[in-house]
């Protein structure tokens, strides 16, 4: 096969042949991509998308943006080492420079940071060795519906079961609490009573002598839960998980792999609340679209010592390069504002098609990290109030999107919930587009179900 030859169908089949069964996202957009600019990407047979998954929220300015073309191009003809392991620079320090400058000042003028392997799941792991080590405790508690990565001890932390079924000796001491997921309370509550029991509940554990958990090593949590459907987390909720774990010396992780960097419409997810955690998880749009993550941290947790963490791509002069141009362009641009206002326009238009399509059962969000939750209106609710989930009409939607030229993403609870992360540098008339489709294929999908 040559270049001149490709196709979507050959260069597909090649994939399918070669490459792993644990391949999966095109399974759900069988495409080759070709071209990608901005928010479009282009197929190998000339036909061109909105992207709405952007590398997983990877691409904050879109594909191939100015900037950061012209941050990359700079390295190369700076001659600058494009690896370094932890070797500083003045790239590196650029780097930690402008992150640490969109750090609220409580953390950031006690921050330290650790530079980790280019995966947000190997900067998870830094963090629970992190806290352990600073700690001498073991346990760590995290969340339902919670996604950390796919790595042993990530896997262990995660909510998903299924990678789960078949690997064993998961990382132990690990206790799984209560989100505040208001479509589906765990509670039968919902609401503002919701996120109340779900601290109540936390803090009880803590403080009774027979939960038979130890006091841990950390909490752990997503602002707004990605993999697990777009789920964002009650505000007041937050601060009191700040509360409970600050008045019990527990350090708080914030993962902020997805939402960080200006995608829900602040910096950082957990701005919203206005609180301050111990420890911040970062990577995908980190790297402007390059391979990097960091986890920074109060330097009183600094208390491992030299090649406790370590990895040989943690030196990625690059993607820091790439990433320092990044953060400054959301930053000029403010659009964190703007993603905030894209965000709130495009949930409008999807809970206006809500209102007259009763298989949606819920559209939420925070910023431009939405999910419109598909079910079965026809079967009972379930005590929380909510109907059973529908997965197929999910995946019909999506492969009747992909056909009207929008790349969006299935994810959340059961795989029923339409995921959507443009890039911020959205447009209000390519969200109208977006929300355009959107109704269009899911109308066609519940027609086509009723049909079958």
């Amino acid at each position: 096969m040559t270049i001149d030859t490709a196709t979507n169908q050959s260069l597909l089949q090649s994939q399918s042949k070669r490459e792993s069964n644990a391949r999966s996202y095109p399974r759900r957009i069988p495409i080759a991509i070709d071209k990608a600019r901005g928010i479009h990407v282009t197929d190998m047979d000339g036909r061109s998308y909105i992207d709405c998954l952007a590398g997983a929220g990877t691409l904050a300015l879109g594909h191939n943006h100015p900037v950061v073309i012209e941050a990359m191009k700079k390295v190369l003809d700076d001659e600058s080492p494009l690896h370094t392991l932890d070797i500083t620079t003045e790239v590196k320090e650029k780097f930690v420079s402008e992150l640490f400058s969109n750090v609220p000042e409580p953390l950031a003028s006690r921050a330290k940071i650790q530079f980790c392997g280019p995966t947000g799941g190997d900067a998870i792991e830094a963090a629970l060795k992190l806290v352990k080590t600073a700690t001498g405790r073991r346990g760590i508690i995290t969340f339902h519906g919670g996604y950390h990565g796919s790595t042993h001890g990530t896997m262990s932390i995660s909510g998903t079961i299924g990678p789960k079924e078949k690997v064993n000796s998961l990382m132990p001491d690990t206790y799984f609490m209560p989100y505040p997921y208001e479509y589906r309370c765990p509670f039968g509550l919902g609401g503002k009573q919701s996120h109340q029991v779900s601290s109540q509940y936390l803090e009880n554990m803590l403080d009774d002598p027979e939960s038979g958990i130890l006091p841990p090593a950390a909490v752990i949590l997503e602002v707004v839960q990605g993999e697990g459907g777009s789920v964002p987390a009650d505000l007041e909720w937050l601060k009191e998980i700040r509360r409970i774990t600050k008045e019990r010396g527990i350090p708080l992780i914030i993962d902020e792999i997805q939402t960080g960097i200006g995608r829900t419409g602040e910096f950082f997810a957990f701005e919203h609340a206005s609180i301050v955690p111990d420890v911040i998880v970062s990577s995908k749009a980190i790297g402007g679209s390059l391979p990097l993550s960091v986890v920074i941290y109060d330097k009183e947790f600094d208390q491992w010592g030299p090649g406790a963490h370590i990895g040989t791509f943690r030196g990625n002069q690059m993607a820091m390069a790439a990433g320092t141009a990044t953060m400054k362009y959301i930053k000029e641009h403010r659009l964190t504002e703007h993603a905030a206002e894209m965000g709130t326009r495009l949930m409008d238009a999807l809970s206006h098609v809500k209102s007259s399509i009763p298989e949606i059962g819920d559209v939420r969000g925070r910023g431009l990290m939405i999910g419109v939750e598909m079910v079965k209106p026809e079967l009972k609710q379930a005590n929380n109030g909510s109907h059973p989930a529908n997965p197929e009409l999910a995946s019909t939607i999506q492969a009747e999107c992909l056909k009207r030229g929008l790349i969006v993403e299935v994810g959340g609870r059961y795989g029923a919930v339409i995921r959507i992360l443009p890039p911020l540098i959205i447009t209000k008339e390519e969200v109208d587009i977006v929300a355009g489709i959107l109704e269009d294929s899911i109308q066609q999908a519940v027609k086509m179900e009723e049909g079958s």
